[in-house]
């Protein structure tokens, strides 16, 4: 094995993840000469080149892929063990998408804390499913197409995901129900997931000039509730607000959807029978 310098490994993992060595050096407080500087080291090291510099960035070589991919996956690996080696027998982290913890969660800490009275439940909000497997006391919340493939996660279904278009109770309108080349001439709200968008590609109706877009789906239904427009959410979003009379439904997707809400947990803690129960509890909450 080669005498690699870890530092320098380190300052090539987030100048590649990056793709550009002014945000890497910002991000590790070194100079850019430096970076450039320790990642020349580490190809020196290496005999390969890792990275190519261009006038946008840096993108990686074949050998910088491969190099990138190994730091990736020993640093999930890492993850995970001082997960389980650090966490507490009373401590359980939950990790799900922002406005699955804003929309969904949050109206129940009350009934968690209720249920759980000697847990301390600590969330951590994502943009994508997790790199790395779960360690000691974590779940996993996240829509996908299929169960988690990790071998070493146990996985369930939770809820299937079914769109449906809300508005503000105050919001005018045509006459309810409405079709959807109605719908898609209303002002429209719109997160990262585009589904406005592919509505009026595949339709041809509705106009893009009337798209209001957010990047997170609780900013759009915030919107929608102060009555600036129409948001499409799955219907697990919604429910609370839905209750509430902050919204209500006028259009329902009649295209069924291979999409879900799946739950992951280690199967190797599954001795933990407080993991289990959670595990329990929030199944229970979607049925």
């Amino acid at each position: 094995m080669k005498n690699v310098n870890l530092n320098a490994l380190r300052v090539f993992y987030v100048a590649a993840s990056h793709g550009n060595l002014q945000r890497a050096a910002e991000e590790l407080n070194l100079s850019r000469g430096a970076v450039s500087q320790r990642i020349k080291q580490l190809e020196i090291e290496l005999g390969v080149v890792l990275l190519v510099r261009g006038a946008r960035g840096v993108s990686l070589t074949p050998q910088g892929e491969r190099c990138h991919a190994a730091m990736e996956g020993a640093l999930a690996i890492l993850d995970t063990a001082f997960v389980s080696i650090g966490g507490g027998s009373d401590r359980v982290t939950l990790h799900l998408g922002s406005s699955t913890a804003t929309k969904w969660l949050m109206p129940r800490m009350d009934a968690f804390a209720a249920k759980f009275p000697h847990v301390a439940l600590t969330t951590q909000v994502h943009e994508q499913v997790l790199a790395r497997s779960l360690g000691r006391n974590e779940i996993a919340i996240w829509p996908g197409e299929a169960h988690d493939t990790n071998s070493a996660h146990g996985s369930r279904r939770l809820a299937d995901i079914s769109l449906i278009a809300v508005c503000s109770p105050d919001f005018l309108r045509p006459d309810w129900p409405m079709g959807l080349e109605t719908l898609l001439t209303l002002p429209l709200l719109q997160d990262a997931h585009r589904r406005w968008e592919k509505l009026i590609h595949e339709t041809g109706y509705g106009d893009m000039h009337k798209l209001l877009n957010f990047d997170r789906s609780a900013l759009a239904l915030d919107a929608a509730i102060s009555g600036h427009g129409v948001a499409i959410a799955p219907t697990y979003m919604v429910e609370n607000d839905l209750r509430s009379n902050k919204l209500v439904e006028i259009w329902v997707d009649p295209d069924p959807s291979n999409d879900g809400l799946y739950i992951s947990w280690a199967k190797d803690h599954l001795g933990q029978t407080r993991i289990k129960r959670i595990v329990d509890w929030i199944a229970s909450e979607f049925e």
